[in-house]
This record gives C-alpha cells, sequence and structure tokens, in this order.
C-alpha cells in the first residue's frame, strides 16, 4: 500500500499541473507549499508570468478556474500579486490519513530504492579515548543510515577508525620497555570504569600514549627504538603484530560498549581501520602514477589543483606519498573510495567529518573523479558537521583545558536525567527511574544533537536538554507516552479503536494535526536528499505542538462527545503515535510506553 499512498502536497501538484496543461500552458514545477492562508499556496503563476510576459493574475485565474471542477478542494483562491490558495476538502484529508494509518509504513514510500549509500561516520582513534568530538560525526551517520535504509536504500556502515602509524610503533615500545604498566581490562580494578560502562583500558592507554610521547621527545636512544618498533609492526613483526592487534581488540570492546549505551547501530563488523587499507597503497599510487595523475614534489608525490592555492598564492599540494616512502592520509582516503566503488558498489558515498577537512575531501573527490572512480553516476559527498560548545558557547574543554571525555559527558546527562524524572515522579522505584533516567538522558543527547544542522555548532547545556517542556528529546517521548497512556486508557473504558470518518467536519486543530501527519513521507525524503537529520527532528517537534493543540480543543475521552467523533479522534492519536514512534527511531531515540 506504501507506494499507492500520496501526500496531499502531491495530490495539489498534480491537480496545479494539470490545470496548467488544460490552459495550455507550459510545463513548471506547480511550486505548491503549506501556506498560513490557507491548506497550500501555489505561486507558479508568477513564475510563469515572467517567463511569458503575462500578467501573474492573469495566468492565476486561468489556474483557478482548472481547478474549480474538483469536488476534493473546497476553496481556491487567487490572492496578491497572483497566488492560489487551495483548501482541501475534509474528507480528502482523512481518507489520506485512514491510509496511512492502515499502512505498517504510514504510507511512505521506499524511494531510495536502487541507491546503494556507503556512509563513513564516528571513527574514533584506537588507544585514546572518545571524546565529545566524536559525538556529532556519530549520531549525525546513526540518523542519516536509519533513514536512508527506510527509505529503501542498501546501506552499507563503515567505521574508518584510526589504528595505524608511527604513534602505534612508540606506544607498544614504550610498554615493552614497561611491563609493569596496567593498561588490560582485566587488570584493572572495576572502580576505574566509568559510569558509562567503558573499560578503563582504553584510558589507561590514553596516558600511558601521553608518557610515550614525552619520552620519545625527551630521549633520542628511546625516539630511535620506537622508530625500530615502527618498521617492525609495518614488516610484520609477529612480537610487535601481536601487541598491536591486543591494543586494537581492547579499543574495539571500548568503542562498542559506548555505542550500545548511546543505542547506535554500529558494530564490530563495520569497522574498517586504516590498517585495512595498508595493502591497497602501493597500487593506488601505481594506478594514479600511470594515469598521470601524480607529480613529483621535493621527492614526494603529491596532486595539485589550479583553483586552490595557500599564502602567497602558491598551490596547495594534497600528498599522497612521502618523499621516505611513507603514504599520507590522502591515500588511505582515496583507497576507501576505491574500495567503496569497485568493491562495495557503492552509489553514493557519504563522509560524516568535521568541516574543518572540507578543503581535504574536496582534494580527494577531486582526485577520485580525474583517475575514473567517480563518474556522473556516482556522487561523493562530505557532509560537514560543526563543533560542540560549551552553556557559555566557547569551545567544550574541562577545567584543565582537555577535550571532554564522551562517557563524561553522557554521565553528566544521565544524572541531570535522573534528578528531573525523580521530581516530576517520586513514586517510580528505583528501577524504573534508572530505565527512565538513561532512555531519557541519551534521548536528550541526541535531540539536542540533531535537531541543530550538522553545518552549525551548537552548545551543550544539559539543563535544558533534559527538561519536559521545549524543544527537547524528553519532551517528544513524553508525548509520546502521553498519547500511549490516552490509548491505553480507551482500551480499559470501552471507547474502543480509532476509525477515521470521511463525513465528519474537521475542528481547526484537527486539521492542522492533519496536514501535519500527511507530511512525514516529505519530511524523510528531505532529510535523504540534504543529509539533514534536524529537519526530521524540526518536524517532530512541529508534530508534538500540533497535537498538543488538538488534545487541549478537542475532547477525545473526556466529555459528552459522540462515539463516530471519539473514534476519529482516537485514530487521530494512533496516527500520531504511530507517527512520532518511528521519527524517533530514525532518530535513534527511544519511544517508551510510560514515562
Amino acid at each position: 500500500m506504501a507506494e499507492r499512498v500520496r501526500s496531499l502536497a502531491g495530490d495539489v501538484e498534480a491537480a496545479v499541473s494539470a490545470a496548467m496543461a488544460g490552459a495550455g500552458l507550459v510545463p513548471a514545477d506547480p511550486l505548491v507549499r503549506r501556506s498560513d492562508r490557507a491548506d497550500f499556496q501555489s505561486n507558479v503563476a508568477l513564475s510563469l508570468g515572467k517567463r511569458l510576459g503575462r500578467p501573474p493574475r492573469e495566468l492565476a485565474s486561468e489556474l483557478r478556474a482548472g481547478l474549480a471542477d474538483l469536488d476534493w478542494l473546497t476553496d481556491v483562491e487567487v490572492s496578491g500579486p497572483g497566488f492560489l490558495n487551495i483548501s482541501l476538502a475534509d474528507s480528502r484529508l482523512l481518507d489520506r490519513l485512514a491510509e496511512r494509518l492502515a499502512d505498517p509504513r504510514l504510507g511512505v514510500e521506499p524511494s531510495r530504492k536502487g541507491e546503494t549509500d556507503v556512509v563513513d561516520y564516528s571513527a574514533p582513534n584506537v588507544a585514546k579515548e572518545m571524546h565529545v568530538g566524536h559525538l556529532r560525526s556519530t549520531l549525525i551517520g546513526d540518523a542519516l543510515t536509519r533513514v536512508l535504509g527506510f527509505l529503501g536504500a542498501t546501506v552499507i556502515r563503515q567505521n574508518h577508525i584510526g589504528d595505524w602509524g608511527t604513534q602505534f610503533g612508540m606506544l607498544i615500545q614504550y610498554l615493552f620497555e614497561h611491563p609493569e604498566a596496567a593498561w588490560r581490562g582485566k587488570d584493572l580494578e572495576a572502580g576505574d570504569a566509568g559510569e558509562a560502562g567503558t573499560a578503563g583500558a582504553v584510558s589507561a592507554l590514553d596516558a600511558l600514549y601521553r608518557t610515550a610521547r614525552a619520552e620519545f621527545d625527551a630521549d633520542p636512544a628511546f625516539k630511535e627504538r620506537a622508530q625500530r618498533r615502527v618498521v617492525a609492526l609495518q614488516s610484520g613483526d609477529e612480537e610487535t603484530v601481536s601487541a598491536w592487534r591486543e591494543i586494537v581488540a581492547e579499543s574495539e570492546e571500548t568503542f562498542q560498549q559506548v555505542y550500545r549505551r548511546l543505542g547506535v547501530l554500529l558494530t564490530q563488523e563495520d569497522t574498517k581501520g586504516e590498517s585495512f587499507y595498508n595493502p591497497w597503497l602501493h597500487d593506488v599510487v601505481d594506478e594514479l602514477s600511470d594515469k598521470g595523475i601524480l607529480q613529483d614534489s621535493n621527492g614526494a608525490k603529491v596532486v595539485f589543483f589550479d583553483d586552490i592555492r595557500g599564502p602567497e598564492d602558491k598551490p596547495v599540494p594534497m600528498l599522497v606519498r612521502k618523499s621516505d616512502g611513507g603514504f599520507g592520509y590522502a591515500a588511505t582516503d582515496l583507497a576507501t573510495i576505491r574500495h567503496s566503488i569497485k568493491d562495495l558498489r557503492g552509489t553514493r558515498m557519504i563522509y560524516i567529518v568535521d568541516a574543518r577537512q572540507s578543503q581535504h575531501f574536496e582534494m580527494v573527490f577531486r582526485t577520485a573523479r580525474r583517475a575514473g572512480w567517480l563518474t556522473e553516476d556516482l556522487v561523493a559527498v562530505h557532509a560537514a558537521n560543526g563543533t560542540i560548545n560549551g552553556p557559555d558557547g566557547r569551545p567544550f574543554k574541562t577545567r584543565a583545558g582537555d577535550t571532554v571525555r564522551l562517557a563524561d559527558l553522557l554521565d553528566d546527562a544521565l544524572r541531570r536525567a535522573r534528578e528531573v524524572v525523580a521530581e516530576k515522579d517520586p513514586d517510580l522505584s528505583p528501577d524504573e527511574l534508572d530505565d527512565i533516567a538513561h532512555l531519557a538522558s541519551v534521548g536528550a543527547v541526541k535531540y539536542a544533537e540533531l535537531s541543530t544542522s550538522r553545518t552549525k555548532d551548537y552548545s551543550f547545556d544539559v539543563d535544558r536538554m533534559v527538561n519536559f517542556n521545549g524543544q527537547t528529546g524528553v519532551y517528544l517521548q513524553y508525548t509520546h507516552t502521553r498519547i500511549a497512556s490516552i490509548l491505553r486508557k480507551a482500551g480499559e473504558t470501552g471507547a474502543g479503536r480509532g476509525r477515521f470518518a470521511p463525513e465528519l467536519a474537521l475542528e481547526p486543530a484537527e486539521r492542522a494535526l492533519a496536514l501535519a501527519l500527511d507530511e512525514f513521507g516529505a519530511t524523510l525524503d528531505a532529510v535523504a536528499e540534504t543529509l539533514e537529520p534536524h529537519q526530521l527532528a524540526g518536524y517532530l517537534y512541529a508534530l508534538a505542538r500540533a497535537f498538543t493543540a488538538f488534545y487541549e480543543s478537542c475532547p477525545v475521552l473526556r466529555g459528552d462527545v459522540p462515539d463516530d467523533v471519539r473514534a476519529n479522534r482516537l485514530a487521530f492519536c494512533e496516527l500520531t503515535r504511530a507517527t512520532l514512534a518511528q521519527g524517533l527511531h530514525l532518530l535513534g531515540i527511544a519511544a517508551p510506553e510510560r514515562m
């Protein structure tokens, strides 16, 4: 049924297009939008007037005449310089909502079928703790993979962790020389693990790396031994590789614990570290050299771009292979995009990475096009994201000036959510309080992230996030539980299930809710096209507000309400609950039945 449920806006667009054809007007986008003056407004007469050299109001009148015989339109008015204000019959609204309620997909078409999206996101570094900077990429990527998958795309998740490089030779050499250093999860006391449940191993490794780095910088002899250890790692020395694998395994388990706590979809199978691409780096360099793309620059292999220039108007090179034979980050990223296209058969490669990497990805994508890997049918997108600031709007740091650990950030949200939930419902049992506080805290963090355009910076303010009022994840979760409670009470009191009745006249709040419910599919399509989850987050908040206005002005269970009206309003409740639940799920936020 999902493929047959067209949006109400789609109905109006088709009608306006038919009216244009009937009037002998040139094809054009009907430019239909929601309006506060009517249900929909079309501005097409204004654009056609400019193209045809005719008065827009005259064209709008012709279009109005072509729409006059449609019985599902109650009013078509020409206003202003040539706008068409269009109002729909209540029966049309209710018929469409009935179709959506009967469809498990809520009438959303699988519009991305045939597309394979390779989504690269999260990307923490081995032997280092996940910090606040990883939150944006992780949550944006998770929401996008959910939406794209729901719309029918084949989605391949890729977690490009940093698990290779000279820092590992330094760390491994230090560990070999200091066997007394406790860093393995099994060697640490339980108290070393944070409230997030993450192992203390990576925290210990992070601290040990800092110590190793200091010794590397201060002791030339240790520096030489560490450099030899890098060579041993790259050469496949069994002892060195075994230590490296143990460090990677401990780190990956810590990452997975954070992902499970956040409820994101990334698994161990989605991990592709930098080391995964090492066997192909020479092939990449050889292919680019054979195609004349690489140039020599003081012994290094680089790519130049005529329009990418730095200070003093000098060209900025993209380093692919260093003069000592090592490889730059660009080599790995080029191997990654080639693998995504040739082996994973991706049609759209999406990289959710900090906006400060924009020039790097522009150069990688342009090089891939020169190589013929990216064609007109294949798209690579850098879905850039901004940064997270503290409540004061400044970069989010600890008092010591360090980057905030992600586990600490989540712990702060959990503690505040527990306080707020306990104050709201002091009769909850400890287990109930823990469960609700966890759902509320994770939902609050996710919604705060996903309600902001990914390109913009935003402030992490725990007190605001866990509020039951305002544009927060907790407010949406609470609205869902409120509707679930209404539906439970309807069942307990014998009010029955909802059923849309097209013969009924709608109250203004019912019409507003109906039009909001009908926008769900179009919102998801917009998210998939723009890669902006905040559009879905904003839509769900608007839907929750429309429901609140409906419930306050249109009695459902209280008062003397005719049975058919009550059933119609219960159907509004059922469809709103289902839409909120599905929308929250696509953002990765739980939709609890009780809260």
